[in-house]
């Protein structure tokens, strides 16, 4: 799966009201295919390119295997026992993984 792509439609496949009352930022260091914000804010999602603010979870990886882990082809606490997958806040990425579509 194209991580960029993934990344740039998650605002658009967000249920109504999952985002509600929730507010964070997130860094996506994709090693190979840039640098994204996933912000949530007053229950918006948006998405930039670069890497703005403050974030509360980092998540580094190459693109090919968060690639893997969205598309279910990866196990992700493997990709993250193994070091392929850093998830500086595993609190806060759970929170949010299942609203954001990913099996973590």
């Amino acid at each position: 799966m194209d991580t960029k792509e993934f990344l740039k439609e998650l605002p658009g496949k967000i249920p109504e009201g999952a985002l509600d009352g929730k507010n964070t930022l997130f860094h996506f260091n994709l090693q190979d295919d840039g640098q994204y914000t996933v912000k949530v804010e007053d229950g918006k999602m948006t998405i930039e390119e670069g890497l703005i603010g403050d974030p509360k979870c980092v998540v580094t990886a190459s693109a090919a295997t968060l690639g893997k882990v969205i598309s279910g082809n990866m196990n992700p606490m493997m990709a993250v026992m193994s070091g392929k997958l850093k998830i500086s806040n595993l609190t806060e990425m759970m929170t949010y993984a299942k609203i954001f579509g990913l099996k973590i």
